[in-house]
């Protein structure tokens, strides 16, 4: 079994109000803030962190499922894009992926790619909000 960990602190109120969040590696220690969250003001904000870890976990899920029937990717590239809406509450969750992958049809990436989406733990994690997936092959 593998664990990890992240933490934040916030000080003060909701909108003049500062904190932190940090990865437990150390890879990321950085400012959040009511403005870098609701608005346009510098520093991270939780559902950027969401949509980071849910574009990773996803394109490595893919890369898995790729190899494991025969064809595996030279890259999987995924943009998650997370929409925050009224409550606040995360209502939609968009992947965009766009695979290189030799030997493959797109209608076969597709299929690899809803696996994907179904099974990898973050997607498993957020089933909550509609994930919606738009996937292709790189042209080339």
């Amino acid at each position: 079994m593998t664990t990890r960990q992240s933490s934040a602190e916030w000080n003060g109120s909701l909108k003049a109000g500062a904190g932190r969040m940090r990865v437990g590696s150390g890879a990321y220690d950085g400012p959040f803030t009511f403005a870098s969250r609701f608005e346009s003001g510098k520093g991270t904000n939780p559902e950027e962190l969401i949509g980071a870890a849910h574009a990773g976990c996803y394109s490595m899920f893919l890369s898995a499922l790729l190899d494991k029937a025969g064809t595996p990717p030279k890259s999987i590239k995924t943009t998650a894009t997370v929409h925050l809406g009224e409550g606040p509450t995360i209502h939609l969750i968009e992947l965009d992926t766009v695979g290189e992958v030799p030997g493959i049809t797109a209608a076969q990436f597709q299929e690899h790619a809803e696996a994907a989406k179904k099974g990898c733990p973050v997607s498993k994690a957020l089933a909550g909000p509609e994930i919606r997936l738009q996937a292709r092959l790189a042209e080339g």
